[in-house]
């Protein structure tokens, strides 16, 4: 084989290990390239279901918003109207005075007047007793300072002491809520008041 042939040969061989290696490297710059694009495409798509997310929470973010607005706002008009119901019971019975009123010079017969009056009161009482306020008992009740007010005591024979035995001021219960004290008079323990007389008249 002449020295030329072999060159020839040899810068064939060169050429196509060259070919063969730049095939191989664009192979490679090919499934690169794929894999990027995959990657791309996940990117973008991450992209999106991030800007839905956003868009999403914002949403509920206004939602929120206005909820609280609207609760905020239900619960002003509840403390501003709280009473309504009760008003709504009462102004009946305030109607009911007022027209006694209106008719009490048109008759001379004070029994009519006194029914009536004791009618508005009833029906007062009533209304006041949906509503859950209660009048305090106190006539032969013991004395309990949870719902009575002690303005005195007075010795009355035959009475049990701490026993009330006149009502000078009633008091009243909301539900369970003690809205104002009864004032009374009870009655005096008289050991109490034997044990005092016979200190001052040990001291004398």
């Amino acid at each position: 084989m002449s020295e030329e042939t072999k060159k020839t040969n040899e810068k064939e061989e060169h050429k196509t290990k060259k070919g063969k290696k730049q095939g191989k490297e664009k192979k490679e710059l090919e499934e690169i390239k794929k894999e990027l694009d995959v990657v791309l495409e996940k990117v973008e798509e991450l992209e999106k279901q991030n800007e839905e997310l956003k868009d999403s929470l914002l949403r509920k973010v206004a939602e929120f918003e206005n909820y609280k607005r609207r609760t905020e706002k239900d619960q002003l008009n509840l403390l501003e109207y709280a009473a309504e119901s009760v008003l709504l019971k009462i102004i009946p019975v305030f109607d009911d005075l007022n027209r006694s009123l209106e008719h009490i010079d048109e008759t001379d017969n004070i029994e009519s007047i006194k029914e009536g009056l004791k009618l508005v009161v009833d029906k007062f009482r009533k209304t006041l007793e949906d509503v859950g306020v209660k009048k305090i008992e106190t006539k032969d009740k013991q004395f309990d300072y949870n719902y009575h007010e002690a303005l005195m005591q007075q010795n009355v024979e035959g009475v049990p002491p701490h026993t009330i035995i006149t009502e000078v001021e009633p008091g009243y219960l909301y539900k369970d809520k003690v809205l104002k004290h009864a004032k009374v008079i009870v009655s005096q323990d008289n050991s109490e008041t034997s044990g005092e007389e016979g200190n001052g008249e040990e001291q004398n």
